[in-house]
């Protein structure tokens, strides 16, 4: 069995994730290949795709929002998620038990007591009327019958775990400051969730095997897990184990990938790229290793911004006053920081929709 080096899973992560090369594809395709997109902070994705796809216009996203064929939603490991419309009404019912927990999770002591299937009923007979709601709203609309029950954990369950749901727009158009107003996915698509698969199946477990891998991998089973906060996966994994092929990395774990996903030469160039908070090229395995160093894994979960050189995180990046501002994690090259400073001004200029290309590098912290 091959043996894969950090170095070549990272660029393998860079080429699946469309970061070794911006791509030529629409803005759907994309957000579909990566199995969603991370979008508790709504401006967030839009650096996403910007950094993996050429000639990227903002608006091509929010009119996909406005349109209903991407929607914001809770999902994988119960943070919110930008999916296609598709995507939510197939997967929903698979990440119902796994929504379910990690709220109890959070929450057991102050639900406890708590009917789950009567606070759904409850909860649907709110939502009769059609009007979208502030989880609050919708917590105290419900909240007599459990007087002594915060509204945080009943609308919590509610709107992340008990009943599928979607955050409206303005929420998470470009350059849009909006609360969340949640409604119903049958409402605002149309159409109901899939049902859960019949018991002993799980097809929706073995497409996120193989929509896992084709976005991240090669990977190990954790990896998959730490993705989508899934239980149950080992046996979606061996339903398809015959289509996949295996290596290990380093430390003798094994990791399986599509035959014909792409493995690029380890000594590929690897361009500067700047991601968005919570991107899941970093979050989306349980073994970061490939594409952040140990010291700086606490970054991926704070939600800083960070900057890939060499395809690795060794900056963070923030912006005020339409300026750009990146600190270093390590001395940068000189031919380094000139890539950074170019890569910065557009991004500079793409935020600021060409009012400014100001871009400044730091120090790096003592």
């Amino acid at each position: 069995m091959s043996v894969l080096d950090a170095r070549s899973l990272n660029r393998a992560a860079l080429a699946r994730q469309s970061l070794l090369e911006r791509a030529d594809r629409p803005v759907l395709d994309v957000v579909a290949h990566l199995g969603g997109m991370q979008a508790q902070e709504p401006q967030e994705p839009f650096v996403g795709l910007w950094s993996r796809l050429r000639g990227f216009a903002p608006s091509a996203l929010s009119d996909l929002l406005t349109g209903r064929r991407v929607v914001r939603t809770h999902l994988m490991r119960r943070t919110v998620h930008l999916v296609t419309a598709e995507d939510a009404l197939a997967w929903r019912s698979r990440h119902d038990a796994m929504l379910r927990g990690r709220v109890l999770g959070t929450y057991r002591r102050e639900l406890e007591g708590v009917d789950l299937d009567e606070l759904a009923a409850a909860g649907r007979a709110v939502l009769a009327d059609g009007e979208p709601r502030s989880m609050g709203d919708f917590a105290r609309a419900v909240a007599g019958r459990w007087p002594d029950v915060g509204p945080r954990p009943l609308g919590e369950m509610l709107v992340a775990a008990l009943i599928p749901m979607v955050q409206l727009p303005p929420r998470g158009l470009w350059r849009t400051r909006a609360g969340v107003r949640n409604a119903p996915v049958a409402a605002w698509l149309g159409r109901e969730v899939d049902p859960p698969a019949p018991p002993g199946t799980d097809p929706v477990g073995e497409a996120l095997v193989r929509r896992y891998l084709a976005a991240f991998g090669p990977a190990a089973s954790a990896d998959l897990r730490a993705w989508c906060g899934l239980t149950g996966l080992p046996a979606a994994v061996a339903a398809v184990r015959g289509e996949l092929v295996a290596f290990r990395d380093e430390r003798g774990r094994e990791l399986l990938d599509l035959p014909d996903a792409p493995r690029p030469d380890p000594d590929t160039p690897a361009p500067v790229r700047f991601l968005p908070a919570f991107d899941n090229a970093v979050l989306g395995y349980h073994d970061r290793g490939r594409i952040i160093d140990d010291a700086h894994r606490g970054l991926s979960v704070t939600g800083a911004r960070v900057v890939l050189v060499d395809g690795r995180v060794c900056a963070t990046w923030t912006v005020q006053d339409d300026t750009v501002t990146v600190t270093p994690l390590r001395p940068l090259g000189r031919a380094e920081r000139t890539e950074v400073e170019e890569e910065g001004r557009a991004l500079a200029s793409f935020l600021s929709e060409g009012d400014s290309d100001r871009v400044r590098v730091g120090a790096v912290p003592p």
